[in-house]
């Protein structure tokens, strides 16, 4: 057997160079994991807002490319409504779909993210001093300081509210005494404060007892919801405008371990779908609210009455005298209501400086007379 010579050997290293050159060469296929994640929101699957919760799911779906998978259950398919944030926070779920004033049994000031006419503001002005104005971390603190490991994204502001579905149209304040009437958060205080008599039931509870007797009155959110829910079956009379959810937005809950466990993309993706969600809710609430408003006018023979200006002062006498002895007691409460005035002074002069007066241009091409209220 020969021996190797110089060249030979220089022939073989040459050859194992561009063999491992042309594996280096060879692209890493990387395969991701998905990540699931099981939601519940706190809305029966009928309701428009269900379809919101799933809408932002979507979003996020979507932009991860099968790098994060959020599901979406209704309202009940693991725990009640109402104990959404508890699931959450011990992780029975990954994450849920609601609105902060049904935490208000944990501390009332979260409520005021949704109860009360929050200075002159609207929901986007809301969203924007959450954002903006302190309001975010003020929430933070809240859930940290009961020991609660969620993560919250608010979104979708809400327009104003109805006060309500009433047998007999109310004409003064004196019609609400003694009413047996459903709410939720800081309004339960502010109707007790005017005479009512309020039961904060979840909104797939609400219709049947209006049916059975036991509210003469309730409120849920808005045409699509409240159409779908099934209140045009049980009154015939909607009075419209109310300060006791005039600023209400949505808040989307992901369990703190989780959230903390995903890749800062992933984190970055939730972040921008959250505003993305936020502005299609808004115009699909637009496009959805009026088709069920028209319908329930034309065909289900509702009437549709604006609340007397005297119950809308009266609601803000009633607000001022609930919040003064609720921040008196809470500290917190204090800290959030003086942080929204602030910035609702400085930002709510601007706005209302600012906004054209839109019913003057609606009234000049349509007419006030073809309104529904009339």
């Amino acid at each position: 057997m020969s021996k190797p010579t110089q060249t030979t050997g220089r022939r073989n290293l040459l050859k194992g160079a561009a063999v491992a050159a042309g594996a280096m060469s060879v692209p890493m296929i990387s395969v991701a994991q998905t990540t699931t994640l099981r939601f519940q929101s706190t809305w029966p699957a009928k309701d428009i807002f269900h379809e919101f919760a799933q809408d932002y799911a979507k979003k996020i779906n979507d932009m991860a490319g099968g790098r994060l998978k959020i599901e979406v259950l209704p309202a009940g398919a693991v725990v009640p409504a109402f104990q959404l944030l508890d699931a959450v926070a011990k992780g029975t779920l990954d994450g849920g779909h609601g609105v902060v004033a049904y935490w208000y049994g944990k501390n009332q000031a979260v409520a005021l993210w949704g109860s009360g006419p929050a200075f002159g503001m609207d929901a986007n002005m809301v969203l924007a001093w959450h954002n903006y104005g302190g309001g975010k971390e003020l929430l933070d603190e809240i859930y940290k300081s009961l020991n609660l490991d969620v993560v919250s994204k608010l979104y979708g502001p809400m327009p104003t509210q109805p006060l309500g579905w009433f047998k007999k149209p109310v004409a003064k304040v004196e019609d609400l005494k003694g009413l047996k009437f459903r709410t939720v958060g800081l309004a339960v205080d502010v109707f007790t404060e005017m005479g009512v008599a309020v039961n904060p039931l979840p909104g797939g509870e609400i219709v049947p007892a209006l049916d059975r007797g036991l509210l003469d009155a309730a409120e849920f959110n808005n045409a699509s919801s409240d159409r779908v829910l099934g209140f045009p079956d049980v009154a015939k009379n909607c009075m419209l405008q109310s300060f006791h959810q005039s600023s209400e937005q949505f808040e989307v809950l992901f369990n703190k371990t989780k959230y903390d466990a995903l890749p800062a993309e992933l984190k970055a993706i939730i972040d921008y779908a959250t505003q993305a969600a936020s502005a299609d809710m808004s115009w699909k609430a637009a496009d959805r609210y009026a088709k069920d408003y028209a319908e329930m006018s034309a065909k289900q023979g509702v009437k549709f009455y604006k609340t007397p200006d005297a119950i809308l002062r009266a609601q803000l006498a009633a607000w001022d005298k609930v919040t003064a002895k609720k921040a008196a007691e809470n500290p917190m409460f204090k800290k959030v209501m003086d942080s929204m005035r602030t910035f609702a002074q400085r930002s709510g002069r601007w706005q209302n400086d600012t906004t054209i007066d839109y019913r003057m241009a609606w009234n000049h091409y349509f007419g006030a007379k073809k309104g529904a209220m009339g």
